[in-house]
């Protein structure tokens, strides 16, 4: 076991910051049912309170227990998660308001990437997945470009840099560009 990886479980327990690697950059990892752990989330980017944090998952039922998931969010988990895709999805009342900003919808990361599954698998709860650097910042890829405060990193070395492409799959609706977007605007198409 990964002596960062338990590290990181234990600040994760404390309400603490946590940078882990996902399949597109590292994100800012906090306790996401923890209102306490979302404020220091917001501190440390900069974050205007009025824009949603999208949280991480290390397996489709993580996702139903946090969101509302109909057939076509289902065929779409199976199809494209993990992988390097925001879902966002009508939030179940066991998220902070904080997460959503009132907004009821949830941006969800199922990161294929072994390191990130771990430390939510054993953490066994959700975790913040915004981007670890200041709000508008250099995307990081690197633990060097992290440039918020935290209290561990697990650094596994430079990451693919490509962000995530965000969906609505309530609207069908592509939010930002990012990965895998060819594949994502076909699938939507599909149910147009």
């Amino acid at each position: 076991m990964n002596i960062s990886l338990e590290r990181a479980l234990d600040v994760l327990m404390h309400d603490g910051l946590v940078v882990y690697p996902t399949d597109t950059l590292y994100g800012l990892g906090a306790d996401a049912l923890s209102d306490e752990a979302i404020l220091k989330v917001f501190e440390a980017k900069g974050r205007e309170y009025h824009k949603p944090i999208s949280i991480a998952v290390s397996d489709p039922d993580m996702i139903g227990a946090v969101a509302y998931v109909d057939e076509m969010a289902e065929q779409f988990i199976e199809e494209f998660l993990p992988g390097p895709v925001t879902l966002i999805l009508p939030a179940r009342n066991i998220l902070s308001t904080r997460l959503t900003a009132g907004t009821k919808k949830i941006g969800i990361r199922y990161p294929n990437h072994e390191v990130a599954l771990e430390l939510i698998s054993r953490y066994d709860t959700p975790i913040t997945a915004t981007s670890a650097n200041l709000s508008g910042g250099p995307d990081p890829v690197t633990i060097d470009l992290c440039n918020v405060p935290y209290d561990c990193a697990v650094n596994v070395g430079p990451l693919s840099g490509t962000p995530s492409t965000v969906v609505d799959l309530e609207f069908r609706e592509i939010i930002r560009v990012g990965a895998d977007i060819e594949s994502v605007a076909s699938f939507l198409a599909k149910w147009s």
